[in-house]
């Protein structure tokens, strides 16, 4: 089994809840672009941000990776968006996850803040799929790691 930490250097376990997925089969872009939009908001409100996103009801606004993205007219600020609906889905676990640890440590669900959000790029996946002829073709899939920490506010 690998070894891995969490890449958020302050913590104080006592102020802070974390949850984590790993090897997650979500897009890293995707990933990305979803957790720098639901950093630094309330637990409840991300959790509905991304109910909103699954309905398709609220666009995630693509900041990095927005090269061939669609204009959007529902984003405030930014120009680029879409409707991440595998990657929320996913997220949403792990965030229900974060909040049954805070209710473990006895913390207010109300007043959580999230503090830190990453998503990094995970091992790929190699497959070939067999073509004509004897040939074969790569399939691979890209997995990503998830994390999030909470605290409450006072």
């Amino acid at each position: 089994m690998a070894k891995w930490r969490y890449s958020f250097t302050r913590q104080n376990s006592a102020e802070t809840a974390k949850a984590s997925g790993r090897d997650l089969r979500i897009s890293p872009k995707a990933a990305r672009e979803i957790c720098k939009t639901i950093n630094k908001m309330k637990l409840d409100t991300a959790k509905r941000f991304l109910l909103d996103v699954i309905d398709k009801k609220q666009v995630v606004p693509y900041r990095r990776y927005n090269k061939e993205v669609s204009h959007t007219r529902s984003i405030q600020g930014w120009y680029a968006g879409r409707y991440p609906i595998k990657a929320a889905k996913e997220i949403l676990k792990v965030l229900d996850s974060l909040e049954a640890n805070a209710e473990e440590k006895n913390f207010d669900v109300e007043k959580l803040k999230i503090v830190h959000a990453a998503a990094q790029r995970a091992r790929k996946v190699k497959r070939y799929i067999p073509r004509a002829f004897g040939r074969s073709s790569p399939r691979f899939d890209q997995l990503c790691h998830v994390e999030f920490v909470v605290e409450e506010l006072r």
